[in-house]
């Protein structure tokens, strides 16, 4: 046995009749779909399901696996405690997660539980399911900020852990799309919510699993998706594996995004290897990245991939432009990962003797010493994207007037207390967010006006 099958659906409390009163009616093909997606599961008579939420332990480099061997839950939360779910943690499937990510250098276990209990993004899809069928157990798997590659690939481990272990596998990937549909929904309206939700529909309907790494992470960020992370470790699963796809239903009624689907497994599929396609379509990337890199950028690459892998910080290397060891400045050396921040550590002012130093010092720095992150790790090298950004001096400015989001950088200082943000960052369109953003680094109060503003120009390596 192994993988049989997968549904994908959403989490709104609302849906619970106890918990919406009549006001679940908004969302009636939300809740038809529902029934029909948990009769799917229920005529698939599964040993073990495997719910992917979104909403239970959460870290930003670390895939959480619930540990133990039994949990509950309600809907206390929501004005409907006397709505409680307990399930069977299938403890072996579970350990086999585990051991099966560690000899993949995927950071996931059971480290880290904070609340046992059932969250809402697992006790939803199990309403519906358990007034269907009942003899299973559970395997409860949180999402994370870590490569969606590498969480694409934890599904490959779950499909092999449940054929090892002779499990019949049901994975529910638990996850409302975009919070941003309506200016009259509870997270207002983005352009990029309809967008994003046409899209994950399509590709999730077709079962076209591949494409969900492509997603560019400004979308993912403006959309203010839910599931998508659910849905790459869910299409991990179906790897290799011939599908086939039912798509029950989409609305957005109340500016919350919500699609149903269903995937009953029919045979294995060799053409449908997409992981390993998208690995070698990474490594090609990267070689045509390094062939066109200029100097600067090699430097970073060079200096993070000698430090993490052998931990051994490299000199000034010779054949670099002249520039490189005659000019000092302050630099930044900022890296992304699925085009979201994986680290960013730089200088305001030159504090070595050349550029060529400063990024050497500054590129440790972002891959080891950034605290917003963990430190880079070895597996991860083959997905980060370098830039590095050379400052220019900086100039004492009298007001916000003469900054510009796409030209200039701002310092905001304030005693002792100094913030900088560099400029044409993704999602910085003003220059009250650039000030704003500038002043929370600094830890000076946003509605603090006597702040002392300075604006600097970059050149951007990347």
């Amino acid at each position: 046995m192994s993988v049989v099958g997968g549904i994908m659906v959403p989490h709104p409390p609302l849906i619970i009749p106890e918990v919406g009163r009549g006001q679940e009616s908004v969302i009636r093909k939300t809740s038809e779909a529902y029934e029909k997606a948990a009769q799917f599961v229920a005529d698939l008579k599964p040993d073990t399901i495997v719910v992917i939420s979104p909403h239970t332990i959460m870290y930003s480099d670390y895939l959480h696996i619930s540990p133990g061997y039994r949990a509950s839950g309600d809907f206390g939360s929501f004005g409907a405690g006397q709505v409680r779910i307990a399930v069977e943690y299938d403890a072996d499937l579970s350990n086999r997660f585990c051991e099966l990510a560690e000899d993949a250098h995927i950071p996931a276990g059971y480290e880290g539980e904070r609340d046992a209990s059932l969250d809402h993004g697992t006790l939803v899809p199990l309403y519906f399911i358990c007034k269907k069928y009942r003899d299973f157990k559970v395997v409860r798997v949180g999402i994370s900020g870590i490569p969606l590659a590498q969480q694409y690939r934890f599904g490959t481990l779950i499909a092999q852990a449940a054929k090892e272990m002779n499990r019949r596998v049901v994975v529910v990937a638990s996850g409302d799309l975009s919070h941003k549909l309506q200016k009259s929904g509870p997270y207002g309206f983005d352009p990029s919510g309809p967008v994003y939700d046409e899209k994950v529909m399509d590709v999730m309907g077709k079962g076209e699993f591949y494409k969900l790494l492509h997603f560019d992470a400004g979308l993912l960020d403006k959309a203010a998706e839910c599931g998508h992370r659910s849905f790459v470790i869910m299409g991990g699963a179906f790897d290799c594996l011939s599908v086939e796809t039912t798509k029950y239903s989409h609305q957005d009624v109340t500016g919350v995004g919500y699609g149903i689907c269903t995937y009953k497994v029919l045979h294995d599929d060799e053409t449908k290897d997409y992981l390993n396609r998208y690995e070698q379509e990474l490594e090609k990337k990267r070689e045509e990245q390094m062939l066109m890199e200029d100097a600067y950028v090699s430097l970073a690459r060079r200096t993070i991939e000698n430090y993490i892998a052998g931990e051994k910080l490299i000199g000034v290397p010779e054949g670099l432009p002249q520039e490189m060891y005659q000019k000092r400045a302050g630099a930044f050396v900022s890296l992304h990962i699925d085009g979201g921040l994986r680290g960013c550590i730089g200088t305001i002012g030159p504090t070595t003797g050349s550029v060529a130093e400063e990024i050497i010092q500054n590129a440790v720095s972002a891959s080891t010493k950034d605290p917003r992150f963990s430190p880079v790790r070895e597996e991860e090298l083959p997905y980060l994207e370098y830039s590095v950004d050379v400052l220019g001096e900086p100039e004492i400015i009298d007001s916000p007037s003469q900054l510009d989001v796409k030209r200039y950088g701002v310092i905001v200082t304030k005693g002792l207390k100094r913030g900088l943000l560099l400029p044409d960052l993704d999602g910085v369109d003003t220059v009250e967010q650039q000030i704003a953003i500038a002043k929370q680094k600094a830890g000076i109060a946003q509605e603090d006006k006597k702040v002392q503003l300075e604006r600097f120009e970059v050149i951007r390596h990347h």
